[in-house]
């Protein structure tokens, strides 16, 4: 295994990529990273350029996007939507997959993942006293998921394709309830009452990706995302 920064060590970027068909940048800077270090949500252009620059003549690179380019809209959001971010992270991302698609024209494709369960902010993100939005009809928000397992599944399936589009919308067909998945999980948690606007669902079509991948009934349930999470938990 190799361990070393992409962006203030080139040459071993480059190295490293030497002779490789498909290289995955999941590097990125995330709302929570960026709070915690103070990294600037630009280095997620600064990293999927630097994935693109190492990479050999002819490999494709995927670089890793968010739901977020779509912004507040229920959808569910198809790949070809006109996109309209709201948050900085949102923005950030955008500007990431304009410039990629630039400067790898032909051989970059953006994935635009929605959540994956135990990297997110409600498995993941999960705390004593974790309180969830509830609606009036009982539920709690609505997302598009997928499990850590079944996401290299998809990735490791999408590099041995030799005909994909340049933006794929990647995630678990249907939508998690976030209760749902702290339920399964056996992870406590309280109902509150919205105090101001809910996004209550946020759906990625997944046509695009089921043309490449087929899953099965159990990986689109929050009860398999939480057994492929604690299957990648250290002891």
């Amino acid at each position: 295994m190799l361990v070393f920064d992409p962006l203030r060590d080139p040459k071993q970027l480059r190295e490293a990529s030497a002779g490789r068909q498909a290289i995955i940048c999941l590097s990125g800077v995330t709302p929570a990273h960026a709070a915690a270090t103070g990294d600037a949500l630009s280095l997620n252009t600064d990293l999927a350029l630097a994935a693109i620059e190492a990479a050999p003549k002819g490999a494709r690179v995927f670089v890793v996007s968010s739901a977020a380019v779509y912004g507040a809209a229920n959808g569910p959001h198809v790949e070809t939507d006109g996109v309209a971010p709201v948050s900085a992270y949102g923005h950030a991302k955008r500007t990431m997959e304009i410039e990629a698609l630039k400067r790898g024209a032909g051989r970059v494709c953006v994935l635009r993942i929605g959540n994956v369960a135990g990297a997110d902010a409600i498995l993941g993100g999960w705390r004593a006293g974790m309180a969830l939005d509830q609606m009036t009809d009982g539920r709690t928000p609505r997302r598009s998921y997928i499990g850590p397992r079944t996401l290299a599944q998809v990735i490791h399936k999408l590099c041995r394709e030799t005909d994909i589009p340049e933006v794929i919308n990647v995630a678990a067909p249907g939508v998690i309830e976030m209760g749902a998945l702290l339920d399964h999980a056996g992870l406590a948690w309280s109902p509150r009452a919205p105090e101001g606007p809910v996004i209550e669902e946020v759906v990625l079509d997944t046509a695009v990706l089921e043309r490449f991948y087929t899953f099965t009934p159990q990986e689109c349930t929050a009860a398999n995302m939480v057994a492929q999470w604690r299957e990648g938990k250290h002891p």
